[in-house]
């Protein structure tokens, strides 16, 4: 499939129509033209917020409501990044990684794959992203032993069945065109026994239907609203987004900027606060 990249002669107005494309796909669009939109989107995220703000995480963040929930200690250099870690290590959920092959599908600019990588001792991580511009940000980001990172597309995974102990999808899945084709991607590329550690926002009423496409193709072993965490780390978060936005991002992309990073008083952030969406955490295990 042709990689729909963002080109700098490209008019302002077709960038930002892409750009919103990642989170606004029209189902009724045939699937290679949501991808298309998905990917222009991503080539912008990587080229422009990377490249101006020297962001390497772009999730909602994780945020422990009680003191003692205070999660994994930190280097210093990790330090600015802790929420956005913090959900990492709530995806694994205190699975032992050491010694096992990992994959992260949608690794975008690649610092959850760089921790687990730092972190949790495996033997391989290996980040796919479907952004081409991404996974080049990721290769010259991220110098750390035993990390990867490929070019390819989650509902067509470049690596051979049974390749991988361990598949991690973080806010992520929620752009895909065709959810349960991925599902039977990270079937087919994990071995016996091996578990998908997922993270994802859905709308409310929606949850449901998740949970059974997942049991459908794995068995649930475990499931975790973590809404109220996500909400409090974009709380926490939202005045250093807004500042990185507002003062490094090309104006034509700042309202969908802010809209993406679910800052205080866009849409997202509003849907979460009035509890019409979701953000739910499972394990699931290869049968």
């Amino acid at each position: 499939m042709t990689v729909v990249e963002p080109r700098p002669g490209l008019p302002a107005r077709l960038i930002g129509l892409a750009f919103r494309g990642v989170s606004r796909v029209a189902p009724a669009l045939a699937p290679h033209v949501q991808r298309g939109l998905i990917r222009a989107g991503y080539g912008v995220i990587s080229t422009v917020v990377a490249k101006n703000t020297g962001l390497t995480f772009m999730n909602f963040g994780y945020a422990p409501l009680e003191p003692a929930g205070a999660g994994i200690a930190l280097r210093p250099e990790d330090e600015d990044n802790a929420y956005a870690i913090q959900l990492y290590h709530r995806v694994v959920g205190g699975r032992d990684l050491k010694g096992k092959d990992v994959l992260e599908v949608g690794s975008g600019l690649g610092g959850g794959a760089s921790f687990i990588a730092r972190y949790l001792e495996p033997r391989s991580v290996t980040g796919v992203d479907f952004a081409a511009s991404a996974v080049a940000f990721c290769r010259r980001q991220h110098c750390v032993a035993r990390l990867v990172f490929h070019h390819g597309d989650a509902q067509h995974l470049p690596f051979a069945a049974n390749s991988f102990d361990v598949v991690v999808n973080v806010e992520s899945s929620h752009c895909y065109p065709a959810f349960e084709r991925f599902l039977d991607e990270v079937v087919r590329v994990l071995r016996p026994e091996g578990e998908l550690l997922f993270a994802d926002l859905r709308p409310r009423d929606k949850v449901a239907e998740l949970r059974e496409e997942l049991q459908r193709a794995l068995l649930v072993v475990e499931e975790e609203r973590i809404t109220a965490n996500v909400f409090r780390a974009l709380e926490l978060y939202s005045d250093r987004r807004t500042t990185l936005i507002d003062t490094k991002a090309p104006s034509v992309l700042r309202k969908a900027l802010r809209n993406f990073a679910a800052v205080k008083g866009t849409p997202t952030f509003e849907s979460f606060r009035r509890g019409e969406l979701e953000y739910v955490r499972f394990v699931a295990r290869k049968r």
